[in-house]
Protein backbone atom coordinates (compact mmCIF):
# COMPACT_ATOMS: atom_id res chain seq x y z
CA UNK A 1 0.00 0.00 0.00
CA UNK A 2 1.39 3.97 -0.92
CA UNK A 3 2.36 6.05 1.97
CA UNK A 4 -0.60 8.27 0.17
CA UNK A 5 -3.16 5.54 0.32
CA UNK A 6 -1.98 4.93 3.69
CA UNK A 7 -2.45 8.80 5.00
CA UNK A 8 -5.99 9.01 3.38
CA UNK A 9 -7.53 5.66 5.20
CA UNK A 10 -6.08 7.15 7.90
CA UNK A 11 -7.91 10.49 7.77
CA UNK A 12 -11.20 8.84 6.66
CA UNK A 13 -11.25 6.21 10.10
CA UNK A 14 -9.80 9.24 12.18
CA UNK A 15 -12.85 11.48 10.91
CA UNK A 16 -15.38 8.67 11.48
CA UNK A 17 -14.31 8.32 14.82
CA UNK A 18 -14.19 11.96 16.10
CA UNK A 19 -17.89 12.53 14.05
CA UNK A 20 -19.93 9.33 16.18
CA UNK A 21 -21.59 11.32 18.36
CA UNK A 22 -23.74 12.10 15.41
CA UNK A 23 -24.33 8.34 14.21
CA UNK A 24 -28.23 8.11 15.99
CA UNK A 25 -30.87 8.06 13.46
CA UNK A 26 -33.00 10.35 15.28
CA UNK A 27 -30.78 13.07 15.38
CA UNK A 28 -30.91 16.06 13.15
CA UNK A 29 -27.35 16.01 11.45
CA UNK A 30 -25.47 18.91 10.29
CA UNK A 31 -22.45 17.29 8.91
CA UNK A 32 -19.90 19.12 7.09
CA UNK A 33 -19.10 18.83 3.38
CA UNK A 34 -16.75 15.59 2.97
CA UNK A 35 -13.63 16.20 1.48
CA UNK A 36 -11.85 12.80 1.20
CA UNK A 37 -10.68 11.32 -2.12
CA UNK A 38 -10.25 7.76 -1.04
CA UNK A 39 -11.99 5.72 -3.90
CA UNK A 40 -14.65 2.91 -2.66
CA UNK A 41 -12.87 -0.95 -2.82
CA UNK A 42 -15.86 -2.70 -4.78
CA UNK A 43 -16.25 -5.87 -7.30
CA UNK A 44 -18.13 -3.96 -9.96
CA UNK A 45 -21.75 -5.53 -10.66
CA UNK A 46 -22.22 -7.72 -7.50
CA UNK A 47 -25.32 -9.79 -7.64
CA UNK A 48 -27.73 -9.73 -4.31
CA UNK A 49 -31.68 -11.77 -3.86
CA UNK A 50 -32.79 -15.02 -4.55
CA UNK A 51 -34.78 -17.30 -6.55
CA UNK A 52 -36.40 -15.35 -9.40
CA UNK A 53 -35.83 -12.32 -7.58
CA UNK A 54 -31.72 -11.67 -8.37
CA UNK A 55 -30.30 -8.19 -9.11
CA UNK A 56 -27.31 -6.63 -10.14
CA UNK A 57 -25.57 -3.11 -9.18
CA UNK A 58 -24.44 -0.53 -11.56
CA UNK A 59 -21.27 0.35 -11.12
CA UNK A 60 -21.00 3.97 -9.47
CA UNK A 61 -24.57 4.72 -10.66
CA UNK A 62 -24.91 8.38 -9.83
CA UNK A 63 -21.97 10.32 -9.39
CA UNK A 64 -21.31 13.80 -9.73
CA UNK A 65 -18.39 15.14 -12.19
CA UNK A 66 -16.12 17.10 -10.51
CA UNK A 67 -17.52 15.77 -7.01
CA UNK A 68 -15.67 13.09 -4.30
CA UNK A 69 -19.01 12.67 -3.09
CA UNK A 70 -23.16 13.76 -3.53
CA UNK A 71 -23.07 14.65 0.22
CA UNK A 72 -24.88 13.28 3.39
CA UNK A 73 -27.95 11.31 2.35
CA UNK A 74 -30.37 11.08 5.17
CA UNK A 75 -33.46 11.31 2.49
CA UNK A 76 -35.62 9.79 -0.17
CA UNK A 77 -35.85 8.85 -3.73
CA UNK A 78 -38.43 9.38 -6.12
CA UNK A 79 -38.91 8.35 -10.11
CA UNK A 80 -40.38 10.21 -12.78
CA UNK A 81 -42.60 9.29 -15.84
CA UNK A 82 -39.91 9.68 -17.48
CA UNK A 83 -37.56 7.54 -15.45
CA UNK A 84 -35.33 10.48 -14.41
CA UNK A 85 -34.48 9.42 -10.61
CA UNK A 86 -34.39 12.59 -7.86
CA UNK A 87 -32.32 11.75 -4.88
CA UNK A 88 -32.55 14.01 -1.70
CA UNK A 89 -29.65 14.98 0.19
CA UNK A 90 -28.52 17.85 3.36
CA UNK A 91 -25.57 18.81 1.37
CA UNK A 92 -25.75 22.06 -1.20
CA UNK A 93 -26.99 19.92 -3.80
CA UNK A 94 -30.35 19.65 -2.15
CA UNK A 95 -32.28 17.20 -4.62
CA UNK A 96 -30.29 15.88 -7.27
CA UNK A 97 -31.53 14.74 -10.83
CA UNK A 98 -30.29 11.87 -12.56
CA UNK A 99 -31.17 10.62 -16.20
CA UNK A 100 -31.93 6.55 -15.32
CA UNK A 101 -28.54 5.59 -16.54
CA UNK A 102 -26.89 7.65 -14.06
CA UNK A 103 -26.02 10.50 -15.69
CA UNK A 104 -26.03 13.75 -13.43
CA UNK A 105 -28.58 16.41 -15.11
CA UNK A 106 -28.56 19.17 -11.86
CA UNK A 107 -29.04 19.95 -8.59
CA UNK A 108 -32.22 21.74 -7.30
CA UNK A 109 -30.40 23.79 -5.06
CA UNK A 110 -30.09 24.96 -1.72
CA UNK A 111 -33.44 25.42 -1.17
CA UNK A 112 -34.20 21.62 -1.50
CA UNK A 113 -31.97 20.16 0.68
CA UNK A 114 -32.54 18.07 4.38
CA UNK A 115 -35.61 16.53 2.79
CA UNK A 116 -36.09 13.84 4.67
CA UNK A 117 -38.34 11.95 2.33
CA UNK A 118 -39.57 12.35 -1.18
CA UNK A 119 -42.23 10.66 -3.20
CA UNK A 120 -43.43 11.64 -7.32
CA UNK A 121 -47.07 11.80 -7.73
CA UNK A 122 -49.34 13.22 -10.60
CA UNK A 123 -51.56 15.17 -10.23
CA UNK A 124 -53.92 16.77 -13.40
CA UNK A 125 -51.80 14.95 -16.08
CA UNK A 126 -48.91 17.55 -14.02
CA UNK A 127 -45.69 16.07 -11.77
CA UNK A 128 -44.92 17.37 -8.42
CA UNK A 129 -42.95 15.86 -5.77
CA UNK A 130 -44.20 15.87 -2.28
CA UNK A 131 -40.78 16.12 0.59
CA UNK A 132 -40.89 16.35 4.13
CA UNK A 133 -38.22 17.02 6.58
CA UNK A 134 -37.81 18.64 10.09
CA UNK A 135 -40.36 21.86 10.36
CA UNK A 136 -41.35 21.66 6.94
CA UNK A 137 -43.59 20.21 3.82
CA UNK A 138 -42.81 20.65 0.74
CA UNK A 139 -44.63 20.29 -2.48
CA UNK A 140 -42.36 21.00 -5.80
CA UNK A 141 -42.64 21.13 -9.43
CA UNK A 142 -40.03 19.06 -11.20
CA UNK A 143 -37.91 22.13 -11.32
CA UNK A 144 -37.11 22.29 -8.05
CA UNK A 145 -40.01 25.20 -7.34
CA UNK A 146 -41.87 25.47 -4.22
CA UNK A 147 -45.52 25.54 -5.37
CA UNK A 148 -47.12 24.18 -1.87
CA UNK A 149 -45.46 24.48 1.63
CA UNK A 150 -46.66 23.56 5.09
CA UNK A 151 -44.50 24.84 8.21
CA UNK A 152 -44.39 23.88 11.82
CA UNK A 153 -45.45 26.80 13.79
CA UNK A 154 -44.58 27.07 17.54
CA UNK A 155 -47.53 26.51 19.86
CA UNK A 156 -50.05 25.33 17.15
CA UNK A 157 -52.87 23.42 17.25
CA UNK A 158 -52.58 22.67 13.55
CA UNK A 159 -48.59 22.39 12.95
CA UNK A 160 -46.93 21.20 16.24
CA UNK A 161 -45.07 18.82 14.41
CA UNK A 162 -41.23 19.33 15.16
CA UNK A 163 -39.17 16.24 12.89
CA UNK A 164 -42.11 15.84 9.85
CA UNK A 165 -39.81 12.17 8.46
CA UNK A 166 -42.37 11.84 5.63
CA UNK A 167 -45.16 12.72 3.68
CA UNK A 168 -47.48 11.66 0.50
CA UNK A 169 -50.65 13.05 -0.83
CA UNK A 170 -53.84 10.70 -1.14
CA UNK A 171 -55.86 10.46 -4.68
CA UNK A 172 -58.56 12.93 -2.80
CA UNK A 173 -55.56 15.59 -2.59
CA UNK A 174 -55.58 15.14 1.21
CA UNK A 175 -52.18 15.29 2.36
CA UNK A 176 -50.39 13.05 5.33
CA UNK A 177 -47.61 14.34 7.45
CA UNK A 178 -45.72 11.89 9.89
CA UNK A 179 -43.78 13.35 12.91
CA UNK A 180 -41.58 10.22 13.11
CA UNK A 181 -39.11 12.29 14.86
CA UNK A 182 -41.78 13.79 17.11
CA UNK A 183 -45.08 13.23 18.21
CA UNK A 184 -45.40 10.09 16.90
CA UNK A 185 -48.82 11.35 15.35
CA UNK A 186 -49.93 11.35 11.49
CA UNK A 187 -51.50 15.38 10.35
CA UNK A 188 -53.91 15.60 7.70
CA UNK A 189 -54.29 18.72 5.55
CA UNK A 190 -56.18 19.73 2.06
CA UNK A 191 -54.75 20.72 -0.93
CA UNK A 192 -53.90 24.09 0.48
CA UNK A 193 -52.35 23.49 3.76
CA UNK A 194 -55.66 23.65 5.75
CA UNK A 195 -55.34 21.70 8.62
CA UNK A 196 -57.88 18.49 8.62
CA UNK A 197 -57.29 16.10 11.81
CA UNK A 198 -54.75 13.54 13.31
CA UNK A 199 -54.57 10.10 14.62
CA UNK A 200 -52.21 8.06 16.16
CA UNK A 201 -50.01 8.65 19.04
CA UNK A 202 -46.33 6.50 20.86
CA UNK A 203 -46.58 3.14 21.90
CA UNK A 204 -46.92 -0.50 20.70
CA UNK A 205 -50.54 -1.22 19.72
CA UNK A 206 -52.27 -1.16 16.69
CA UNK A 207 -52.52 2.21 15.76
CA UNK A 208 -49.93 3.39 17.97
CA UNK A 209 -46.21 3.78 16.54
CA UNK A 210 -42.63 4.01 17.67
CA UNK A 211 -41.33 5.97 15.24
CA UNK A 212 -43.78 6.36 12.58
CA UNK A 213 -40.71 7.20 9.74
CA UNK A 214 -42.25 6.22 6.88
CA UNK A 215 -45.43 6.79 5.09
CA UNK A 216 -46.94 6.10 1.57
CA UNK A 217 -50.62 6.34 0.27
CA UNK A 218 -51.12 2.55 -1.69
CA UNK A 219 -53.74 3.93 -4.43
CA UNK A 220 -53.51 0.31 -6.29
CA UNK A 221 -57.54 0.07 -5.06
CA UNK A 222 -58.85 3.42 -6.32
CA UNK A 223 -62.12 2.28 -4.37
CA UNK A 224 -59.77 2.17 -1.05
CA UNK A 225 -56.62 4.01 -1.20
CA UNK A 226 -54.56 2.57 2.13
CA UNK A 227 -51.65 4.41 3.99
CA UNK A 228 -48.86 2.60 4.29
CA UNK A 229 -46.80 3.27 7.58
CA UNK A 230 -43.03 2.12 8.46
CA UNK A 231 -43.06 1.54 12.27
CA UNK A 232 -39.67 1.68 12.72
CA UNK A 233 -38.94 0.51 15.93
CA UNK A 234 -41.58 -2.13 16.34
CA UNK A 235 -40.19 -3.44 13.55
CA UNK A 236 -43.51 -3.77 11.34
CA UNK A 237 -45.64 -2.14 8.77
CA UNK A 238 -49.02 -0.97 9.46
CA UNK A 239 -51.78 -0.53 6.86
CA UNK A 240 -54.54 2.47 7.97
CA UNK A 241 -57.11 3.68 6.15
CA UNK A 242 -57.53 7.30 5.47
CA UNK A 243 -59.17 8.30 8.54
CA UNK A 244 -56.46 6.63 10.56
CA UNK A 245 -58.30 3.37 11.50
CA UNK A 246 -56.11 0.14 11.05
CA UNK A 247 -57.01 -1.97 8.74
CA UNK A 248 -53.95 -4.93 8.64
CA UNK A 249 -50.76 -5.57 10.31
CA UNK A 250 -49.32 -7.73 7.68
CA UNK A 251 -45.44 -7.98 8.14
CA UNK A 252 -43.53 -7.89 11.75
CA UNK A 253 -39.83 -8.99 12.53
CA UNK A 254 -38.69 -6.57 10.03
CA UNK A 255 -35.04 -4.72 10.67
CA UNK A 256 -36.20 -1.15 11.42
CA UNK A 257 -37.99 -0.63 8.24
CA UNK A 258 -37.49 3.01 7.16
CA UNK A 259 -39.60 3.58 3.93
CA UNK A 260 -41.49 1.75 0.97
CA UNK A 261 -41.76 2.21 -2.14
CA UNK A 262 -44.75 0.33 -4.36
CA UNK A 263 -45.08 -0.42 -8.11
CA UNK A 264 -47.70 -2.71 -9.33
CA UNK A 265 -47.92 -6.26 -7.36
CA UNK A 266 -44.42 -4.90 -5.52
CA UNK A 267 -43.30 -3.30 -2.51
CA UNK A 268 -40.12 -2.49 -1.33
CA UNK A 269 -38.76 -1.59 1.72
CA UNK A 270 -35.85 0.27 3.04
CA UNK A 271 -34.39 -1.06 6.57
CA UNK A 272 -32.20 0.42 8.76
CA UNK A 273 -30.18 -2.45 9.76
CA UNK A 274 -28.24 -2.77 6.47
CA UNK A 275 -30.58 -4.54 4.29
CA UNK A 276 -33.88 -4.45 2.34
CA UNK A 277 -36.82 -6.63 1.53
CA UNK A 278 -38.84 -6.97 -1.85
CA UNK A 279 -42.24 -7.88 -0.96
CA UNK A 280 -44.90 -9.49 -2.71
CA UNK A 281 -48.71 -7.25 -2.92
CA UNK A 282 -49.56 -9.86 0.39
CA UNK A 283 -46.51 -8.54 2.12
CA UNK A 284 -44.82 -11.66 1.59
CA UNK A 285 -41.12 -11.48 1.22
CA UNK A 286 -39.42 -12.46 -2.59
CA UNK A 287 -35.66 -11.56 -1.75
CA UNK A 288 -33.71 -10.28 0.88
CA UNK A 289 -31.94 -7.64 -0.76
CA UNK A 290 -28.16 -6.63 0.54
CA UNK A 291 -27.92 -7.82 3.46
CA UNK A 292 -25.23 -6.76 5.50
CA UNK A 293 -23.17 -9.52 7.34
CA UNK A 294 -20.90 -6.96 9.47
CA UNK A 295 -23.11 -5.95 12.68
CA UNK A 296 -21.35 -2.60 13.40
CA UNK A 297 -21.92 -1.31 9.82
CA UNK A 298 -25.67 -2.05 9.94
CA UNK A 299 -27.82 1.61 10.78
CA UNK A 300 -24.14 2.92 10.87
CA UNK A 301 -24.46 6.70 9.31
CA UNK A 302 -20.12 7.00 9.42
CA UNK A 303 -19.17 3.69 7.20
CA UNK A 304 -16.66 5.47 4.68
CA UNK A 305 -16.27 4.74 1.38
CA UNK A 306 -13.54 2.69 1.10
CA UNK A 307 -15.41 -0.15 3.39
CA UNK A 308 -18.72 -0.12 0.91
CA UNK A 309 -19.31 -3.19 -0.56
CA UNK A 310 -21.48 -3.38 -3.68
CA UNK A 311 -24.43 -5.07 -3.47
CA UNK A 312 -24.13 -4.75 0.47
CA UNK A 313 -26.00 -2.15 2.27
CA UNK A 314 -25.67 -0.70 5.22
CA UNK A 315 -28.19 1.44 6.52
CA UNK A 316 -30.95 1.76 3.90
CA UNK A 317 -33.63 4.47 4.17
CA UNK A 318 -34.69 5.92 1.35
CA UNK A 319 -36.02 3.90 -1.94
CA UNK A 320 -37.59 3.30 -5.17
CA UNK A 321 -38.71 1.29 -7.87
CA UNK A 322 -38.60 2.65 -11.20
CA UNK A 323 -41.41 2.13 -13.93
CA UNK A 324 -39.09 -0.94 -15.30
CA UNK A 325 -38.93 -2.50 -12.64
CA UNK A 326 -35.33 -1.46 -11.60
CA UNK A 327 -34.38 -0.85 -7.27
CA UNK A 328 -32.98 2.44 -5.90
CA UNK A 329 -31.86 1.96 -2.43
CA UNK A 330 -30.54 5.23 -1.12
CA UNK A 331 -28.06 4.36 2.26
CA UNK A 332 -28.36 6.89 5.52
CA UNK A 333 -24.83 8.03 4.98
CA UNK A 334 -22.31 10.82 5.71
CA UNK A 335 -20.57 10.84 2.56
CA UNK A 336 -23.35 10.02 0.29
CA UNK A 337 -24.33 6.57 -1.36
CA UNK A 338 -26.86 5.72 -3.98
CA UNK A 339 -27.36 2.16 -5.66
CA UNK A 340 -29.22 0.87 -8.68
CA UNK A 341 -30.34 -2.54 -8.87
CA UNK A 342 -31.09 -3.91 -12.19
CA UNK A 343 -33.63 -7.37 -12.60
Amino acid sequence: MSHKKKIAISLALGLAVANSAFAHPDEDHKPAAPTLAVAPVQTKGATTGQGDWVYKTVHNWGAIPGQDYIGSTHGGVAVDKSGKVYVSTDGPNGIIVYQPDGTFIKTLGEHSRRFHSLVHRVENGKEYLYAAGGHRVCKLDLDGNIVLSIEYKEGSEDRPWLKATAADVAPDGTIYVADGYGTNLIYKYSQDGTFLGKFGSRGKAPGQFATCHGLTIDDRNPDRPLIVISDRENLRIQLLDLEGNVVHIPITGLRRPCSTSIRGDLILVAELAGRAVLLDKDYKILSELGDNPVEAQRANFQVPPEDWKEGVFTAPHGCAIDPDGNLYIQDWNRWGRITKLVK
